[in-house]
């Protein structure tokens, strides 16, 4: 049988030197668009490791022949809830297919190989060389499972010569064109291919063909989908860009909040840039704070000296500010943390209306979670993060949430007096303030912990590792009452009633962003959208309203917001990745982009959804460190007779930490 090539690689193309890699290992793809630089060929890796210095993979030429390898350099035992490197490429729409790949292990001492039927970095089969021999392996999620083994003799000295051959069901490999390992399963179905090894690997070359027949359905496939998907687009307004702002020398990453500081309908913007103190990004302190208009893009006022430097964008935290009414006077104030005070600006002027110190660090360390180097690095408190919360019960919230990095919590309310603190293991990042048992005050999840309005701890979560990254709580399912969707690192995605109950949990990676929307209007309830960063990262997951992964989806990149779009006014809420014009866009529920946006030079790093033009829809806020350009629709809003404004989350409360939803609301036109 006549087989035709699909992929091959013999790395020719690529330079000496490392494979494009993050050289900080950081936090910043977690929010950020902040893709490695340089040329990657046909591959892409899918694995972020904090641990990690230096490169992965690196391109080098050891034989006097002058051939180029890529070559593994990590050590890296296979963990349960880690990932080992990996570097995919290929078509998860590929069925049948035939892998040939010639590698060189340069140690026995742990697994080194290849993956097939590749559709995450979680979810794929591995042909592995071992100290005795080969072994197959099915990897779901967690699960990782020995199909077959086979003893042979082969040498660290010598390159190898694998072969995989699928078809349908049937797996068979080949060692040396000799056939060693035979397997039916029915797990997955199709998938790319990726380099994986735990120990130093050279591959030389990788080729991947199928015949005729299989060809031409792939490619009948691939056109059947870029016709849906072209349809798709068709029914969606595409960007159109509405304005474009000058940052100066004020600009900075993810780190603004919007409101109204005059009072007025105008909207403005603050933006914050900081310096770091002690140890990586754990205490950083607010530099410089700017107020500007997004209608004329002028700035009403500026504390601190701004800088024009790099730095101002490489931070993975928050910073501690938001934008709110405190006093109920109709005009905003912002409150901020800034040289160990909590402090109370005048919206208009950027004056100090009321301040305070920040609370004095007296607790004992050895009893608290995340306190670098066992001292305290401050006699007072480096505010973490803010938070607007309401456990006085008054009409509207005016009280103010502060925390730590991860062990504390403090309530004051709007006069800047103590209510309550807390300390009770980990609080995570960003606390959620909502009236669970409807008492007319605010309850506190933070982490795993639920407390109530006085500070008492109600119920925990049988948890005590990593910690919650994001929550969403509301009516995501009609046949329950308001659920919590959270997302707890390597702990996974979890759907919990307000009693504490745990619905439906998946450990489906390191789980870092979350949101909730009508994503698939079709089905009953709300759709349950997740991402993942640390070790397999870049996993999007969408799941039904009781927590089902309805399908899984490997971006290829980072930086992948997931926040739902009010694009069109339809009801169907769209989901936000990145801004990059071949990456990134607006996602629909069944996973396909169906706004794109233009090639046209706009900021890539940072992306917000914003309602700013007057309609009903959402606007796209794209912003670097040097300009803010802000994108709405290329056309009209259909007429309905009903207006959809869906319940989002409110301006006042924003943060890097925040789990994003849209819940569904109709009104009268």
């Amino acid at each position: 049988m006549h087989e035709i090539c699909l992929f091959e690689d013999t790395f020719s193309s690529f330079p000496l030197g490392p494979f494009p890699y993050d050289s900080d290992h950081s936090a910043m793809g977690e929010y950020h668009y902040y893709p490695e630089i340089g040329y990657k060929g046909q591959w892409y890796d899918p694995i972020a490791n904090y641990n990690y210095k230096g490169p992965s993979w690196v391109v080098t030429s050891p034989l006097m022949d002058g051939h180029h390898m890529l070559e593994q350099m990590r050590i890296e035992q296979m963990r349960v809830k880690w990932s080992v490197p990996i570097l995919a490429g290929g078509n998860t729409d590929w069925t049948d297919y035939t892998l040939e790949v010639c590698l060189r292990p340069l140690s026995k001492d742990l697994m080194s190989g290849v993956l097939f039927r590749y559709q995450t970095s979680l979810m794929h089969y591995g042909l592995f060389f071992t100290e005795d021999g080969l072994e197959l392996h099915r990897v779901e999620k967690l699960e990782r499972t020995v199909l077959v083994q086979k003893k042979l003799a082969w040498s660290s000295d010598d390159f190898q010569m694998l072969k995989v051959v699928v078809i349908g069901s049937s797996i068979v490999a080949f060692h040396d064109k000799m056939e060693v390992l035979r397997c039916e399963d029915s797990q997955y179905a199709n998938g790319g291919i990726a380099l994986c090894a735990c120990m130093p690997t050279q591959y030389a070359s990788v080729s991947v063909k199928s015949d005729a027949e299989t060809i031409a359905f792939l490619q009948q496939k691939k056109m059947e989908k870029e016709n849906r998907v072209l349809e798709k687009q068709k029914m969606h307004a595409q960007p159109k860009l509405h304005k474009k702002i000058d940052l100066k020398n004020f600009g900075a990453g993810r780190q603004i909040r919007f409101g109204h500081l005059t009072g007025t309908d105008e909207l403005f913007f603050v933006m914050c840039q900081h310096q770091r103190r002690v140890f990586k990004d754990r205490y950083p302190f607010i530099s410089c704070m700017t107020a500007v208009s997004v209608e004329t893009g002028e700035v009403l006022w500026q504390i601190g000296e701004s800088r024009d430097d790099a730095d101002v964008l490489l931070l993975t935290t928050d910073l501690p500010f938001q934008i709110y009414d405190i006093d109920g006077d109709g005009i905003d104030e912002v409150i901020a943390s800034w040289d160990f005070k909590l402090v109370i600006l005048d919206g208009k002027t950027g004056k100090v209306k009321k301040e305070m110190p920040t609370p004095e660090n007296v607790e004992e360390v050895d009893g608290l979670c995340g306190v670098e180097f066992g001292h305290h690095a401050f006699s007072r408190l480096n505010v973490d993060a803010i938070r607007i919360v309401n456990v006085s019960g008054k009409k509207r919230p005016s009280d103010l949430l502060i925390k730590d990095r991860y062990a504390r919590i403090w309530i004051y309310d709007d006069q800047l007096q103590l209510i309550w603190k807390f300390s009770h293991n980990n609080t995570g990042h960003f606390p959620y303030a909502h009236d669970y048992n409807g008492d007319g005050k605010d309850e506190i999840f933070s982490c795993y912990n639920m407390i109530d309005s006085s500070g008492k701890l109600q119920w925990e979560l049988p948890i005590s590792i990593d910690h919650t990254d994001e929550i969403v709580v509301g009516p995501i399912d009609p046949d329950q009452d308001d659920l919590l969707a959270i997302v707890s690192g390597w702990e996974g995605f979890m759907l919990l009633d307000t009693q504490g109950n745990v619905l439906k949990r998946d450990i489906n990676g390191h789980g870092q962003r979350i949101s909730v929307g009508n994503y698939c209007p079709k089905r009953k309830g709300l759709e349950i959208c997740t991402t993942t960063y640390w070790g397999s990262q870049g996993i999007v997951y969408m799941h039904t309203c009781k927590g089902e992964e309805i399908w899984h989806q490997e971006m290829r990149c980072n930086g992948n917001v997931i926040a739902p779009v009010n694009w069109d006014g339809s009801g169907q809420d769209l989901i936000l990745l990145n801004p990059n014009a071949q990456n990134g866009g607006l996602m629909d529920g069944e996973g396909d982009i169906v706004v794109s946006f233009p090639d046209d030079g706009h900021p890539e790093l940072c992306a917000e959804v914003l309602n700013l033009t007057g309609d009903e829809r959402d606007e796209l806020v794209l912003w670097d460190r040097k300009q803010m350009w802000i994108y709405t629709q290329d056309r009209e809003q259909e007429k309905r007779e009903k207006v959809y404004l869906p319940f989002k989350y409110p301006l006042y409360n924003a943060s890097n930490y925040r789990g994003e939803y849209c819940f569904p609301n109709w009104v009268e036109r």
